[in-house]
């Protein structure tokens, strides 16, 4: 079984997750800027197998789009065509970074380093990783 990796594609920052080769457990792996995100998924792609990617689908409370639905739908369709061979599935990421940062706090994550943007993202990105696990 190949990894399975999830972006949480912000305007300035993308958090990146993967999962063990097992595909049971969501991990953050990195943030990186979202102006480099493509160059950086094609080295990832040189690097290592990956089965499928995780996008998370910024939703309303209401389900219905949010003001940056359609940017990540733009991403959302070059990678699809950067990567042919490898599908995209959209995740609801709603709570996502709320729930990045409580997991951190009872993590013991120091509030220096949860004030770091960065940190966030990522975390938020194995969120979103892990409720697709634990709905597929």
């Amino acid at each position: 079984m190949a990894k399975l990796i999830a972006l949480d594609i912000g305007g300035k920052r993308t958090g990146i997750a993967e999962t063990d080769f097992l595909q049971m457990v969501a991990s953050p792996r990195e943030t990186v800027a979202t102006d480099n995100l493509m160059g950086h998924l094609k080295a990832m792609m040189q690097e290592e197998s990956f089965e499928l990617i995780v996008v998370g689908d910024p939703k309303n409370l209401d389900g219905g789009d949010s003001h940056n639905s359609e940017r990540v739908r733009q991403w959302v369709a070059d990678i699809v065509k950067t990567f042919p061979g490898i599908p995209v599935e959209l995740e609801d990421e709603r709570f996502s970074s709320k729930m990045a940062v409580d997991l951190m706090v009872r993590g013991g994550m120091k509030k220096k380093q949860r004030r770091q943007k960065g940190e966030v993202d990522k975390v938020s990105a194995a969120v979103i990783l892990q409720s697709y696990l634990n709905r597929r």
